[in-house]
C-alpha cells in the first residue's frame, strides 16, 4: 500500500473534518498527489497545520455540481475518498434541508461528476451506521435493509442507495463504508461523546448526557478507520468488488454510561463527574455493526482496541489543552 499512492491524484472531500483531516495526512506521508475540498479551509485548530503545504487546497462546496466537475476533471483525480456531509445528529435534526443539500446531493454531483470523467478509478463513499436505521437484530451486516427514518439517518441511507445506483447503472467504481462512532486526534466537535467527556474531565467540568446514559454504540479509532479506507481504496478493483458495502466496527459495543466511566478510569488522574438529562431526540436505541465482511474480504482489522484508541485520545487532548491555556 505505501507504493500504492505515491503520485496518486487524490481528492478528499471534506478534507478538513475529523476523519478527512487524518485520512489526508497519511495520504501526504503515502507521497499522493492530494487534493483537499472543503467550505471552510485552513482551519487554524487543524491536525493538518503541517501538511497543508502538502495539499492542493480548494475551497468550495460538493453541492456546487459545475465545481465539483471541474475539480475532478480538470485537475485528473484518480481515487476520491467522498467524506464532505453534515455528520451531527444534532444539526441534522435542526437544519434537514441542509443536510440533505450536503449529504444528498453532494454525494450524486461527486458520483455524476465521476461518471464524467475519464480518470477517476476508484471512489470510496462515506455512509454511516445510521444508514441502516433501527433494526431489532444487531449486530448489524452488511445485506441489512437501509432503513434511516430521521433527516441525518434518512440523508445517509440515500447517500449510500445512490452510490449503488451508479455502480449498478453505470458501473462506477465506487465502493461504501458505514463506520461505528469514530474517535481519536483532531475532533473539535465537541457535542460528541467522546471528546466532550474528555474535555469536561480535563476542564474539570460537569458532563452533560442528554440521554439515560444506556444507548448502545461501538467506537473505533480514527487511524484503524484511516487503514479501512486505504485498504478499500486499493483493494476495490484487484477484488472487483464495486458496488459493495464495508462495516468497519471494533464489535465492542459499550453503554454511554460505562463508555464515561472507562475514559475516567483510563484517565485516572481526575474523577470525571456527569450528570444525566434524559433528553435525547430521534435517536436510534442501539445500534452496533459487524465487521466479519471486512476482516474476511480485505484481510482488515483494527489495531487498537477501545482502551488504548482511549489512552491516545486522552493524551492528545490533554496536550491540546495545555498548548491553549499557554
Amino acid at each position: 500500500m505505501n507504493e500504492y499512492f505515491k503520485n496518486k491524484r487524490v481528492l478528499v472531500t471534506g478534507y478538513e473534518g475529523f476523519l478527512g483531516s487524518n485520512l489526508s495526512k497519511i495520504l501526504v506521508d503515502l507521497k499522493a498527489s492530494v487534493f483537499g475540498l472543503d467550505i471552510v479551509t485552513n482551519r487554524k485548530d487543524s491536525i493538518l497545520k503541517n501538511d497543508y503545504k502538502n495539499i492542493q487546497i480548494i475551497n468550495g462546496d460538493v453541492a456546487d455540481f459545475n465545481k465539483t466537475v471541474n475539480i475532478i476533471v480538470k485537475n485528473k483525480i484518480e481515487i476520491i475518498f467522498h467524506l464532505a456531509a453534515e455528520s451531527l445528529v444534532g444539526k441534522a435534526f435542526a437544519d434537514p434541508r441542509n443536510t440533505f443539500t450536503t449529504n444528498i446531493c453532494g454525494t450524486w454531483n461527486i458520483l455524476e461528476a465521476s461518471r464524467i470523467s475519464k480518470t477517476v478509478k476508484s471512489i470510496v463513499v462515506a455512509s454511516s451506521d445510521k444508514a441502516y436505521g433501527s433494526h431489532n437484530r444487531l449486530p448489524y451486516k452488511e445485506k441489512a435493509p437501509l432503513f434511516g427514518s430521521h433527516p441525518y439517518d434518512v440523508s445517509k441511507s440515500c447517500a449510500d442507495l445512490l452510490a449503488y445506483s451508479y455502480f449498478k447503472t453505470y458501473g462506477l467504481p465506487v465502493c461504501v463504508t458505514r463506520c461505528g462512532n469514530i474517535f481519536g486526534p483532531g475532533d473539535f466537535n465537541f457535542s460528541r461523546i467522546i471528546p466532550d467527556s474528555i474535555k469536561s474531565m480535563i476542564l474539570n467540568k460537569t458532563l452533560i448526557i442528554r440521554s439515560d446514559g444506556k444507548y448502545t454504540r461501538d467506537y473505533i479509532y480514527v487511524d484503524d478507520i484511516v487503514s479501512g479506507y486505504l485498504i478499500l481504496a486499493v483493494k476495490m478493483n484487484e477484488l472487483k468488488i464495486h458496488g459493495e458495502a464495508f462495516n468497519f466496527s471494533n464489535e465492542n459495543p459499550i453503554s454511554v454510561l460505562n463508555l464515561v466511566k472507562l475514559i475516567s478510569k483510563i484517565n485516572g488522574k481526575s474523577k470525571l463527574s456527569y450528570e444525566i438529562k434524559n433528553k435525547a431526540e430521534k435517536e436510534i436505541k442501539h445500534q452496533y455493526l459487524s465487521a466479519s465482511k471486512a476482516k474476511k474480504v480485505l484481510k482488515w482489522q483494527p489495531e487498537h482496541s477501545l482502551e488504548q484508541g482511549l489512552e491516545k485520545t486522552i493524551a492528545w487532548y490533554q496536550n491540546y489543552f495545555l498548548k491553549k491555556s499557554l
